[in-house]
């Protein structure tokens, strides 16, 4: 085995799987999904390092480096590495650059544990770049067919069903309204950006080259959409997915009410979960307040405190019913049939999800 790889196709075409030695505070700004940090130094010690370089020189940050990784604290590392290598055999290491930090690792692994580790040939830098690059060309390269409709019309599970679907509000953990905020929060833009390229490239290799994306606009939740991808999907055509009103309230209440709840127990715990689950919706209608105006935004929070009461009470959700209907003919209905009207000329054909499903998969 080589003692470094440079095949970063390979690499998130297979899912090899990542020991990161950066610190965490980088790896926090930034990583590939499933990649495990084992770090080379913590962020003090890192910290330290990098102001002794800036003083001192190359020389003296690597004398110190060695000296706060060092006895005890050199051998734990160690120990973490092997347990990674030895549970991913076809695995790789890397650091930022594929420089000094991964080499060191990779050197330690070798002559502490006997274990011949390869590293990654230009580091994370390296591979963010060809990500980076893979959006970029799947932008130009390809095909793309913007999914529309009203809210509640279900769109993100047709992308699901469809093989060259791409699920940006999966990718960006948040389901895309001003009520779509995950209790488990959203991904850092890089990491975004890194699921989506993983994801064409992934698609891509299995011979799909055009694209289905949901009518997201320029972000989701705090996630920005890529440039080149948002300017691909501003002149797109667009599919409309047809779903009745009472069907659509249904869908609203079952996945931002009754799920979301269910999600916020589950991390916090009955009561907490509830409180947190009460603020959080609160919270995301007066986001909208500006937009819906005093009075309405008064009477849509009274029902909306008034359904929490009685969920929170008596474990009942239907009178949710009530805020959600208003929303969604005093606001999100006019608001889609706006922006629709603005962009006619790009709709090319319009159904339920059966028929929907059906002119996508041939098209």
């Amino acid at each position: 085995m080589s003692d470094h790889l440079a095949d970063y196709r390979h690499i998130f075409l297979n899912d090899v799987p990542l020991m990161d030695v950066r610190a965490p505070v980088e790896f926090g700004q930034g990583a590939f999904p499933g990649a495990v940090n084992r770090p080379l130094m913590d962020d003090g010690e890192r910290q330290q390092v990098g102001a002794c370089y800036k003083h001192s020189g190359q020389d003296a940050a690597i004398a110190l480096g060695h000296r706060l990784v060092s006895g005890a604290i050199r051998q734990a590392r160690i120990d973490t590495w092997a347990q990674f290598a030895q549970a991913h055999p076809k695995g790789v290491l890397y650091c930022f650059r594929g420089g000094l930090r991964s080499q060191i690792a990779q050197q330690w692994l070798h002559s502490d544990a006997d274990i011949a580790y390869p590293r990654v040939y230009g580091g994370y830098k390296a591979m963010r770049s060809f990500l980076i690059d893979t959006l970029q060309a799947a932008s130009a390269q390809c095909g793309f067919v913007v999914l529309s409709g009203l809210t509640g019309t279900g769109k993100t599970e047709v992308i699901a069903q469809l093989a060259n679907g791409l699920d940006l509000e999966g990718h960006a953990n948040h389901r895309g309204s001003s009520f779509g905020q995950r209790v488990r929060g959203q991904p850092s833009q890089i990491d975004f950006e890194n699921r989506l390229a993983i994801d064409l490239l992934k698609k891509r290799a299995q011979g799909h080259g055009a694209f289905v994306v949901e009518d997201e606009g320029r972000h989701v939740g705090s996630c920005s959409v890529p440039l080149a991808l948002r300017q691909r999907a501003e002149q797109a055509p667009i599919v409309c997915l047809d779903e009745g009103f009472d069907a659509r309230i249904e869908r609203i209440l079952q996945d931002y009410v009754v799920r979301q709840c269910a999600d916020f127990v589950a991390v916090h715990g009955e009561a907490a979960g509830a409180d947190l689950f009460a603020a959080r919706v609160l919270e995301s209608l007066d986001k909208l307040a500006k937009r819906l105006g005093g009075d309405r935004h008064r009477t849509l929070r009274a029902a909306m405190q008034a359904a929490l009461g009685r969920q929170r009470s008596h474990a009942d959700t239907a009178l949710h019913r009530d805020w959600i209907v208003a929303l969604m003919r005093h606001y999100y209905d006019p608001m889609y049939a706006y922006q629709r009207q603005l962009r006619a000329d790009r709709i090319v054909f319009q159904g339920d999800r059966a028929a929907v499903l059906d002119y996508l998969r041939a098209a």
